[in-house]
């Protein structure tokens, strides 16, 4: 799977000071231009991961519900400790999360996940339900952060 570049023209991320700035980040997977919806989008350990908290049964009738939100918020808050690495910094620089949800009957699952990038106390966050994100409707979650990594 490859986390690519943004597949429009702007920055994913800028840096201002003290502060790096985070496009909202989608779920979708540059090489295939798809957005991801299935257990088997995401690396192994992920998938482990995900199954230490009850998710990846294995099961259809369970995971066709669950795993497009799941996987969705899996990688895009996985997108933006990759980002953050790039910048030098780590999960816990990340100071601010923006979460958009199609629907905030979501947001549980997408807490629970939240959890393995966070084992302590998360960042503050604001919750927001929108009509639609692009790239279409596929898409459930879109998160923006904000990384505070002082200046030498």
């Amino acid at each position: 799977m490859s986390t690519g570049q943004p597949m429009a023209h702007y920055a994913a991320a800028r840096r201002a000071g003290d502060f790096v700035f985070l496009s909202g980040v989608v779920a979708v997977d540059p090489a295939r231009r798809t957005v991801l919806d299935r257990y088997d989008d995401l690396p192994e350990p992920a998938r482990e991961s995900l199954g230490g908290l009850g998710y990846v049964t294995g099961q259809l009738s369970v995971d066709v519900f669950e795993a497009p939100i799941v996987v969705q918020s899996w990688f895009v808050l996985d997108r933006i400790r990759q980002i953050a690495a790039e910048h030098g910094g780590t999960m816990n620089d990340v100071v601010k999360l923006v979460q958009y949800f199609r629907d905030l009957r979501h947001y549980p699952a997408y807490n629970r996940v939240r959890g393995l990038f966070y084992p302590g106390e998360p960042p503050v966050s604001t919750v927001v339900e929108v009509a639609r994100f692009l790239p279409g409707d596929a898409a459930l979650v879109e998160v923006e952060a904000t990384i505070y990594l002082p200046e030498d």
